[in-house]
């Protein structure tokens, strides 16, 4: 969360330097785990504002979830086969969180919940895999004259 002092300027708070510092240092496999984890917690806080009938920081939250969404349909290249199946989650994704929000409906919002859950768990999965394969072997290398 951006902090603005007097006259629209943004406050340089050692917590906003330090996010800062992690979006511009983090690897794009990083990234798209970070948004992934946004994600999951906007739509998680647009179902407790909608158990307050806090309905403005309901949309805000599900308009947010809904900018994660167009960030990774943007970013998608469409030359692998995955992609396309990425494209119709989001696009789905989409459409139900803007029925939600038009209804502040919860059971919609945990459907999505779900997805979302399972894409960032999955993305988490794919990242500790690419890592281990990319770690150099602690066996010794052994050749045979």
């Amino acid at each position: 969360m951006l902090i603005w002092g007097g006259k629209g300027m943004l406050l340089n708070t050692p917590y906003n330097q330090y996010k800062e510092n992690t979006v511009v240092t983090s690897r794009p496999e990083e990234l798209t785990l970070m948004l992934y984890n946004g994600l999951v917690k906007f739509i998680m806080q647009a179902q407790l504002a909608i158990d307050k009938h806090d309905f403005e920081k309901a949309h805000s939250s599900i308009v947010r979830s809904k900018e994660i969404l167009i960030c990774f349909e943007n970013t998608l290249d469409m030359k692998y086969d995955v992609s396309k199946d990425l494209l119709g989650m989001y696009e789905y994704m989409y459409k139900r969180l803007t029925e939600a929000n038009v209804k502040k409906d919860k059971a919609i919002l945990e459907e999505i919940l779900g997805f979302a859950k399972g894409l960032r768990d999955t993305w988490a999965q794919a990242m500790k895999i690419a890592k281990n394969k990319n770690k150099p072997s602690s066996q010794p290398y052994i050749t045979t004259a």
